[in-house]
């Protein structure tokens, strides 16, 4: 059994603390040409990306090993696991996300996918990440919220959302993800991410419906420490460089305050 690692957790903690936002390329295995995925990841490399969350709610091709293993061979960034169950364990990744979907009453999702996923975590060695999932409305019924049969949090109640995150940390998640699910018709919304960001000390990453610089910005104005993109780069590959250059762009005015 490998030793207790907490190199990534350590990294997401001092970043939150000094206030310099990183950016995450979600990668859904079964979405993965491998013939063009080393161009991507070089591409990815070059322009900042800090973390890859690699998963999704439903995956039917099982390439998690193949895909973390290229992005191991072409890239120093971290390949983080963002589980949809735990059937998505992989030993080979540097970290998991172990999510909790606090946001939710569906007790699978709440705790019953981690007791079986415990032990494989144990034994594996990998980092985790103990983690507060949230779904907030998005204007459209996405995957995540259809797999886990959970109603997600009204976007016009942020009240909801920070008490919720509240608890979260209270019970001990290290980190808060505010999702508003792959394919989201609208982001996270701004006084959402604000009035979480204004009641817990953890870092909080926001994805979902983050398909423009304006987009990435305002959700980093708002308080997020993680901005993640996956479905939106698939559909439009040049999204990546542009979410990267919202990231640097807001890093720098920080520097320069």
């Amino acid at each position: 059994m490998k030793a207790a690692n907490h190199k990534i957790a350590e990294l997401l903690s001092v970043r939150s603390v000094d206030k310099i936002k990183s950016f995450a390329v979600l990668i859904d295995p079964d979405k993965v040409n491998f013939d063009t995925f080393p161009a991507f990841l070089k591409s990815a490399e070059q322009h900042g990306v800090d973390f890859f969350f690699v998963g999704g709610s439903l995956i039917t091709d099982y390439s998690i090993r193949e895909l973390v293993a290229a992005i191991h061979d072409h890239t120093n960034i971290p390949a983080i696991l963002f589980p949809g169950s735990s059937l998505h364990i992989d030993s080979s990744a540097d970290a998991i996300l172990f999510l909790s979907l606090i946001s939710g009453r569906n007790p699978d999702f709440l705790i019953g996918q981690q007791v079986v996923a415990a032990p494989l975590l144990r034994q594996s060695g990998i980092e985790i990440l103990p983690t507060g999932y949230m779904l907030i409305e998005s204007g459209r019924m996405t995957t995540v919220s259809y797999i886990s049969n959970t109603t997600p949090i009204p976007r016009n109640k942020p009240g909801i959302a920070a008490c919720t995150a509240l608890a979260g940390e209270m019970l001990g998640l290290r980190n808060i993800f505010l999702d508003a699910g792959s394919g989201a018709e609208y982001p996270v919304p701004g006084p959402v991410i604000a009035a979480v960001r204004q009641t817990v000390t953890t870092p909080i990453i926001v994805g979902g419906g983050i398909d423009s610089y304006e987009k990435a910005f305002a959700a980093l104005e708002a308080g997020a420490d993680v901005v993640v993109v996956g479905n939106g780069i698939e559909q439009n590959p040049e999204l990546l460089p542009e979410i990267a250059a919202s990231v640097k762009t807001f890093n720098s005015q920080l520097l320069k305050a």
